[in-house]
């Protein structure tokens, strides 16, 4: 963390013919810094606890920017400097060296140097209060061509300097920092600065503010994102339609996939489609027994299953499967085409966990009690089954300690049932230092229409659905079942948080310190971050949300502090870092979809501790290099949006709209991503007041412009022309008389008298009148609710 020089000073030098010139730059105002951002270092990350206490600067010895190295460089500095000094000058003036080097350290020195952004010069020297810089000037002012000499030529800086050491205020406007809060020293006793420093900070209503990486862009509905514990850093991202993509630690991604199963996988474009590929897993001892488990959506005959299949690694690729080699684990009929569950997990005892859903529709309705609480059917459950040594016999065997194995009438793969629809589970890789929490098993169950859940799995537990959703009764004849005995949640949430939980991992790394033990998950529906934190004294679960840091605080180079709502799972690479994978359209097609890394802008490890030096991988093919998309804002979510209000706003992976018939929603908000694709005619888009983009307001592009449509024709056949166009599946509903808004005066009606038969790719197609010819007017203009 060596002092950068500023760029401005050594071609100044060059011209000291022209000193008003220089002085004048050498007074450039500093920008002031307002607001409480977290600290950083020039190195541009965040401090950290030196590994060793520091000798000189030890007031930096237990937090700041400094380790023992850095440390040792600024005091030869110090020393350097004061060759210059008798022992009278060197009691004098040693205080102000000292402190003023030091400042190198301290966990502001982003802010004292003005170096908040890397694109921009720092100053040269550390921001000084006034008052201070005014007893320094007064007491050692010829001190200051000794602390920039080592820019350029002494002598000549000498000359340039002896202006400034003449005059307090233009001595003062060189060294002084304006912003009264970061200025040596107040910065030190600053309580806001200095309170909790290090530590995540929270906002006024105790969000915890972190930061994001992206990583990856450009995907399908990414689903899961795994790495092979090979020590190669590698990750291994599915998408929905099939796919699963090999990226390397550095970013990059491999041309060809490491499986591509397109063509066997059941789904479809329409977004709010559940089916899919929607998991894979690698054996626990991927380098030896190199196999590789999916769990994927199919059509049989006509009916829909699960399929839990075995793949082969390719012995002429270490990056690719062999297609080939697939063999079927396990295959489960669906009743319906959600609830389909989707998560494989090996577990820290080497059983394959499978967590399937209860079979779809509302309520559970199958049987007497449902399917959960049914264990006759493997709907419902989470499976261990023991995978290895079977190239020879059955696809798997039974663990015999599996809890229901000598049950009669139980399936004996099930180690947990009355699960609803878990979607994402994780393990706990356990506290680095001391193991605890170790091979616990956690997993979000998405709810019916009231709570969200988060369980920590258990062999043999019951988790009540459809008895119980979250804490409270669902079915209340079941609830009262005295011979229920379920295991509670450790944590749940209303609607008004979020409609969906996408479970996810306790942070186990090693970058960010003040993460061990968090467990960080989201919310598909409202794009919500949050976090538990286990009280190991009660055993208790502590709730606290996870919203975005300032522009300030995530003022780092590469880190955003935005992202697409739409959180579709978690991951952890090999490190134990954690990601999260969203999309900005929840359609298997789209490629809206991102990996973000979850970073502590507020302290990390100490430099060198977590170094990690990547295992060679062959390649062949291509790489496909990253480009982040920082730059771009994407359809980004506030944790402070307003959540939607009506019912049918429910969507993939987690809807709730609970009537005979279950519907999937979405809202299609895709802008503002890179190039704008040229808008064709007939294309069309709903505008609403609100900003919902499943309803509103029918506008149809029509000769490079936008113009509404009248109502007194429209009928749910062109409302269903309309909402496949933007991706969902049919219209809900068709508003006339302008109830979903009336467009301004200035819009003009482009379509009139519109029939259609309900298949047609576009309204143009329809039966309509010419383009521009109507006998209405605004107060007419339809609108749809599409679903």
């Amino acid at each position: 963390m060596t002092q950068r020089r500023n760029p401005i000073f050594p071609s100044i030098l060059q011209h000291t013919f022209y000193p008003h010139f220089v002085l004048h730059l050498l007074l450039l105002s500093l920008q002031a810094w307002w607001g409480c951002c977290h600290p950083q270092c020039l190195d541009y990350k965040p401090p950290f606890e030196p590994r060793q206490p520091l000798v000189f600067c030890k007031e930096y010895s237990k937090f700041g920017c400094c380790d023992v190295e850095k440390d040792e460089e600024v005091s030869l500095r110090f020393y350097k400097i004061m060759e210059n000094f008798d022992h009278t000058g060197y009691m004098t003036c040693g205080k102000y060296i000292r402190n003023i080097l030091c400042q190198v350290c301290s966990p502001y020195a982003a802010h004292l140097y003005d170096a908040e952004d890397a694109n921009t010069p720092m100053r040269i020297l550390p921001g000084l209060c006034g008052e201070y810089c005014s007893d320094y000037w007064q007491h050692c002012r010829y001190t200051l061509s000794l602390l920039v000499e080592d820019l350029g030529s002494p002598l000549q800086f000498a000359n340039l300097t002896a202006k400034l050491e003449e005059d307090l205020r233009e001595f003062c406007n060189f060294l002084e920092l304006k912003d009264k809060q970061y200025c040596y020293p107040n910065v030190l006793t600053n309580a806001e600065l200095n309170a909790n420093l290090g530590l995540v900070r929270e906002d006024p209503k105790g969000c915890l503010e972190l930061c994001l990486q992206e990583v990856v862009n450009g995907l399908r509905n990414p689903v899961a994102m795994i790495h092979a514990d090979d020590g190669t850093q590698r990750f291994f991202i599915a998408e929905q339609l099939g796919y699963v993509w090999v990226y390397l630690a550095n970013g990059s991604r491999i041309d060809r996939p490491f499986l591509n199963l397109t063509e066997a996988v059941l789904t479809s474009p329409w977004a709010g489609d559940e089916r899919g590929f929607l998991c894979i897993a690698l054996h626990p001892r991927f380098g030896a027994v190199k196999k590789a488990y999916v769990y994927y959506s199919v059509s049989v005959k006509k009916e829909e299953r699960i399929r839990i299949s075995e793949f082969m690694l390719s012995p002429h690729d270490e990056n690719q499967l062999d297609h080939s080699s697939e063999r079927t684990i396990l295959e489960v009929v669906e009743p319906a085409s959600n609830h389909n569950g989707g998560q494989l997990l090996f577990g820290h005892d080497g059983y394959l966990y499978i967590f399937i859903g209860d079979g779809g529709r509302a309520g559970d309705p199958f049987g007497k009690f449902g399917n959960s609480q049914n264990k006759s059917t493997l709907l419902g459950k989470v499976l261990r089954i023991d995978v290895d040594d079977n190239d020879d016999g059955a696809p798997y065997n039974i663990p015999s300690d599996n809890p229901f194995i000598r049950e009669k009438g139980s399936k004996p793969e099930i180690y947990a049932y009355g699960v609803r629809n878990m979607w994402r589970c994780s393990i706990d890789r356990g506290d680095p230092a001391s193991g605890a929490g170790r091979g616990r098993m956690l997993c979000g169950d998405v709810g019916q229409n009231k709570f969200e859940e988060i369980d920590l799995i258990v062999k043999g537990g019951n988790y009540g659905w459809r008895a119980k959703e979250g804490f409270s009764c669902y079915d209340r004849k079941l609830c009262k079942n005295s011979s229920l005995d379920d295991i509670l949640p450790i944590f749940a949430y209303p609607h008004k948080l979020g409609k969906s939980v996408t479970g996810g991992y306790i942070y186990r790394g090693c970058q960010m310190p003040n993460l061990n033990g968090l467990y960080i998950f989201g919310d598909f529906m409202s794009g919500r971050l949050m976090s538990l934190k286990e009280n190991v004294t009660t055993g208790e679960w502590q709730y606290n949300e996870i919203c975005m840091g300032s522009d300030q605080t995530c003022r780092f180079p590469k880190l955003i502090n935005t992202y697409y709502k739409y959180i579709i799972s978690f991951a952890e690479d090999e490190a134990g870092e954690l990601y999260f994978l969203t999309t900005g359209v929840p359609s298997a097609t789209a490629k809206a979809g991102v990996v973000y890394k979850i970073v502590d802008p507020s302290r990390r490890a100490t430099p060198g501790k977590c170094s990690i030096k990547p295992s060679p991988v062959k390649i062949k093919g291509k790489l496909i290099h990253f480009h982040p998309k920082e730059g771009k804002k994407p359809n980004t979510h506030s944790i402070n949006a307003t959540l939607l209000t009506f019912q049918e706003d429910k969507v993939w992976l987690g809807e709730k709209l609970e009537t005979n018939r279950e519907i999937n929603q979405v809202h299609k908000r895709l802008r503002g991503r890179g190039r704008r694709r040229k808008l064709r005619t007939g294309s069309v888009r709903l505008v609403s007041a609100n900003g919902l983009t499943d309803r509103g307001r029918v506008e149809i592009y029509i000769q490079n412009e936008w113009g509404t449509v009248c109502d007194d024709l429209f009928s749910r056949r062109a409302g269903d022309v309309v909402c496949r166009q933007l991706g969902f599946t049919t219209a809900l509903a068709v508003m006339k008389r302008a109830v979903l808004g009336e467009a301004k005066t200035s819009v003009r009606i482009l379509l009139d008298d519109v029939e259609c038969e309900g298949e047609e790719r576009n309204l143009l197609e329809c039966k309509r009148s010419r383009v521009g010819r109507h006998n209405c007017s605004h107060e007419e203009d339809v609108g749809v609710i599409c679903g």
